[in-house]
């Protein structure tokens, strides 16, 4: 049963490398953009949405797409990785709990 567990944590370390991935990939097209153009906005924007369309949005209309599509990512991302690294703790304290 031990071994079950670990296997299935390190196959879930392997998953979050690979979301990882993915989405590092999806974000930095989009960031790339925002960059060659020089759209820069703080950090925090990224997470409040509303003052993100007041202030970011407001100054580059022309990138609007770009900068929701980077946002959006990173939530996600942020996100996902939160809920693996949840069920990677779940299991650990499992093993923990039996052992």
């Amino acid at each position: 049963m031990y071994a079950i567990f670990i296997a299935i944590i390190a196959g879930i370390f392997v998953a979050l490398l690979f979301v990882n991935i993915y989405f590092r990939m999806k974000v930095l097209k989009h960031y790339r953009v925002l960059r060659k153009n020089k759209v820069e906005f703080p950090a925090y924007y990224i997470f409040k949405e509303k003052d993100m369309e007041r202030d970011v949005l407001h100054h580059y209309p022309a990138y609007e797409e770009n900068i929701r599509a980077f946002c959006r990512h990173i939530r996600h991302s942020v996100k996902v990785a939160g809920a693996i690294i949840f069920f990677i703790a779940f299991l650990v304290g499992i093993i923990f709990y039996y052992s």
